[in-house]
């Protein structure tokens, strides 16, 4: 389960989302779930719409979905779930602190000035 400053991310990121993955009168089945597998691999974030002629119950295909090896259900808002997989070699939510490279500070900003004093132009007359 993610932390809850990156559940507060994925949720604003996934607000603009269209849903990739809809679950219709089969209910959750063996292709929607490598469809599933397939978008959450290209997009780590992915939005589910679930068909109002689905047979399961809404809190039960997110169990369903849920259930897949790394997957994280972020939000269940209304028939649209919103589910989260790191991805294993570039995620793109976590940051330097997943792909193990060290976090470094950013550099202060340094004011350099020449020791020669500023020269004056004279201003033209017009």
């Amino acid at each position: 389960m993610p932390t809850g400053d990156l559940r507060r991310k994925l949720r604003a990121h996934g607000h603009a989302l269209k849903p990739l993955v809809q679950i219709g009168k089969g209910g959750v089945t063996k292709g929607v779930l490598a469809q599933l597998a397939q978008a959450l691999f290209d997009h780590e974030l992915v939005k589910v719409r679930i068909a109002s002629e689905c047979p399961v119950d809404r809190f039960a295909v997110a169990d369903a979905l849920a259930e897949e090896p790394g997957t994280s259900v972020v939000q269940l808002l209304g028939r649209v779930v919103l589910v989260y997989k790191r991805h294993p070699l570039k995620p793109q939510f976590e940051g330097k602190v997943a792909r193990g490279e060290p976090i470094e500070e950013p550099a202060k900003p340094t004011r350099r000035r020449s020791k020669e004093p500023r020269r004056r132009t004279k201003r033209r007359e017009k």
